[in-house]
């Protein structure tokens, strides 16, 4: 019983209210710090995969690497950010620009490829960092396990996010110091080293025109290579997510900083992409790249130890490990952060997920598993996070496009989402281990999405009643007496049809011309939304009193109603059905993804789960 209590602590929040350290707002440039622990952390790797994936081209690939990251990625989430400053990204933008079930199962997809983002960020951070670790010459021979040491850094990792994560920005922010201080001293060692060898330009440059011939096809066999260094583009979507996080006097200033944030974030990324791939390929053997090479995922950590001795290399190799576990935790911050933001809101996640401690523990089991699949191995993880992150770049150039009203942006906007959805097709057709875990990942979310709508499709999903003057009034003259509603279909009112009911009503049931009864239409709106608020209105048609109202399901609306009118009366009320003559299971399925069914039986399920004493639950008559 502890050990639950425990775990569900965040469930006696009241929903909506935040802890003190969520609240805190930060300059923009230590913002950019959080999200660089993520983005900047990819140098310890990149020129590596880069070299494995390009060889002698690698600096041409990432001259495109960069020019996509400042002309293409950039331009579109400076518009995310502007369309989205309370960090909802590129997801809720096309959450809104595709309504309805629709854009529901659209955003569960691209939650699949999110999650795929933020588990290999987890699980790639951890093997890397673990990589680090092992290959140290300092480290003992017994420690020099790479799966065991990646498996205990997400241990520590989750036992982190189970205690409690606080003060993640100030940590960031001397991460990232430190690291990009080190990575420049590493950096300009090796241009030194270049300066000081003058024969290593002319031997990559024979190197690379004997083998690719001119510059036309030099330029484009790095752009059929470029998806392949595409991991290099990560920080993008974390960038717009932490807006909340910046300090400003208004959405106006927030959106001007986010702005400043990812632009400073691309210069500083693409400066250091250009340079750490310059060095690491002019200075670093071939072979040293390859699998079980001594520079294999540590490129910098290995001319960090070569050039500035083995103290240095330490230090490097700790700040190293450090930022990377840090990548990790704001992988799980995201997740903890994106997931509840849309499953509960979709009637689409189980009452527990409003936990922390429970999500942490699910991540953590699933990173375990990735790990294991993968062998711990950071060149074979590349793949399935570049998927992640292309997805949600794609989704969202898609988006901005979308969205663009003048035909010049929209354009220039195309043109770009082309260049995503090409990278994304390739990088999916040449590693195809990202699409097969993010279908996994797809296929768990959706899955459990729908098991937990039908679950807790019985709640009383009303967040609230409004009466407009017109109901007020003609429920103002039945306040002392006991409220009937009759549930009328609106799409089958008319006046005679109403004056019938009414008569049949009161003979059936006895009662006298005095007894108030009111006809309850309920008109159906976006059937997808899970909560909403009611809004009901009247009028008078001949002798009958018509409340009406629009929401996304009937029976939750007439449930929500009667105990509305049981609290302001004090007086019990009743309301009449007629049964519905169709197939039970297909009574079911249209209650859960249309919002109607075999009304009278959800009503009084959604009544009985709301109200436990059953002398104040209103009574529901079917004949």
């Amino acid at each position: 019983m502890f050990i639950t209590d425990w775990l569900l602590a965040d469930l006696e929040l009241p929903k909506g209210v935040q802890r003190p350290e969520e609240d805190a707002e930060h300059p923009w440039w230590r913002v950019m710090c959080l999200t660089g622990v993520d983005y900047f952390s990819t140098l310890g790797y990149q020129s590596g995969i880069a070299f494995l994936a390009a060889g002698v081209l690698s600096p041409v690939a990432t001259l495109v690497l960069v020019l996509v990251t400042l002309f293409a990625a950039l331009p579109v989430y400076r518009r995310v950010a502007a369309a989205s400053p309370n960090g909802q990204g590129s997801i809720a933008m096309l959450e809104k620009l595709f309504p309805a079930w629709g854009g529901k199962v659209f955003v569960l997809v691209l939650l699949g490829f999110a999650t795929t983002d933020f588990i290999i960020t987890m699980t790639l951070s951890a093997a890397d960092a673990a990589d680090h670790f092992v290959h140290n010459p300092y480290t003992p021979h017994v420690l020099q396990n790479q799966m065991a040491v990646t498996l205990f850094l997400l241990t520590i990792l989750g036992g982190i996010f189970l205690k409690g994560f606080r003060e993640a920005i100030n940590v960031a922010v001397g991460l990232v110091a430190v690291y990009l201080l080190l990575n420049s001293i590493v950096t300009v060692a090796g241009v030194l080293q270049i300066i000081q060898h003058p024969q290593v330009f002319p031997a990559w440059k024979h190197a690379l025109f004997t083998q690719h011939g001119s510059f036309l096809s030099i330029f484009g066999l790095s752009l059929l290579l470029f998806p392949r260094l595409a991991l290099g583009l990560s920080g993008f979507e974390t960038g717009v997510v932490v807006m909340p996080l910046i300090r400003s006097m208004n959405l106006g200033g927030r959106i001007k900083n986010a702005k400043h944030l990812l632009m400073t974030a691309a210069l500083i990324m693409s400066v250091f992409l250009m340079a750490t791939s310059i060095i690491t390929t002019f200075l670093i053997p071939a072979p040293y790249f390859k699998e079980g090479g001594i520079a294999n995922g540590r490129a910098m950590a290995y001319l960090a130890h070569q050039y500035l001795g083995n103290g240095f290399g330490t230090v490097y190799d700790i700040s190293t490990i450090l930022i990377l576990a840090f990548a990790g935790a704001s992988a799980m911050a995201g997740l903890l952060n994106i997931i509840p933001r849309y499953l509960p809101g979709f009637g689409m996640a189980p009452e527990w997920a409003r936990a922390s401690r429970p999500l942490v523990l699910v991540f953590v089991g699933v990173a375990f598993t990735v790990t294991l699949l993968f062998n711990a191995d950071v060149d074979a993880q590349g793949g399935a996070y570049a998927t992640g992150v292309l997805v949600l770049i794609t989704s969202a150039s898609c988006a901005v496009t979308i969205a663009a009203r003048r035909g010049l942006p929209r354009l220039t906007l195309g043109f770009l989402s082309l260049i995503f959805i090409y990278t994304t097709l390739v990088n999916i057709y040449e590693r195809p281990e990202g699409l097969k875990i993010s279908c996994i990942f797809i296929f768990t979310i959706i899955f459990m999405s729908l098991v937990s709508r039908a679950v807790r499709s019985t709640e009383l999903r009303i967040t609230g009643v409004e009466l407009d003057d017109e109901a007020q009034s003609l429920l103002a003259d039945a306040c002392d007496q006991t409220i009937r509603l009759i549930a009328w279909n609106p799409r089958s009112s008319s006046r005679k049809n109403c004056d019938e009911a009414d008569v049949e009503l009161r003979r059936l049931n006895g009662l006298s011309p005095e007894d108030p009864i009111f006809f309850f239409e309920v008109e159906r709106g976006d059937t997808s939304d899970f909560t909403d608020h009611l809004l009901v209105h009247g009028r008078m048609e001949g002798s009958s009193r018509i409340l009406s109202a629009k929401s996304a399901v009937v029976a939750n609306s007439i449930a929500a109603l009667l105990l509305h009118l049981e609290r302001t009366t004090g007086c019990v009320p009743h309301v009449y059905f007629h049964w519905t003559d169709v197939n039970p299971v297909t009574n079911i399925m249209r209650f859960i993804f249309l919002g109607e069914g075999d009304t009278a039986p959800l009503t009084h399920e959604v009544l009985r789960r709301a109200i436990k004493d059953e002398l104040r639950r209103p009574v529901v008559h079917v004949s």
